[in-house]
């Protein structure tokens, strides 16, 4: 048996409009968006009295995709620290190729976007940079050179 593919990647947010507005600018494309009202759910994840809206954006043209869930009930918990470094477990960021890196981050900073390091080019392959966005999701750039 094989992995067929990564369908998602789950991002817990609690304003909804400015992280979608931010993997919009990024270059996703926002597949749907609305109230989660599934009763398997609560099953699913382990939670009893859940209210959640969730969004799914898409890579155009690809089979990535990024689901975002804003819950009303219960009420999302914060992580300890609100920005943690690299090395902390657990899921740090999630990677794109881009065309552009630089100008993928300037597009980005009119949403609060910032630079963790800098961009820095790996050998002659790659651009690459890490960009804190809204609420401290991390995601990596990668522009592919010549």
């Amino acid at each position: 048996m094989t992995i067929r593919r990564l369908d998602n990647v789950l991002i817990v947010v609690d304003d909804l409009d400015a992280v979608i507005a931010f993997f919009v600018d990024l270059g996703m494309e926002l597949e749907g968006r609305g109230p989660l009202e599934w009763p398997g759910a609560e099953r699913v994840i382990g939670l009893e009295g859940v209210r959640q809206d969730i969004a799914v954006l898409r890579v155009p043209g690809g089979p990535g995709r990024v689901e975002l869930a804003k819950f009303h009930r219960p009420e999302a918990i914060a992580p300890e620290p609100q920005d943690p470094p690299a090395n902390t477990l657990g899921l740090r960021r999630v990677m794109f190729a881009v065309d552009d890196v630089e100008a993928t981050v300037a597009r980005l900073r009119r949403h609060g976007a910032r630079l963790v390091g800098e961009i820095v080019r790996y050998e002659d392959v790659y651009l690459l940079c890490y960009v804190r966005g809204p609420e401290g999701i991390v995601v990596g750039l990668a522009e592919e050179l010549g």
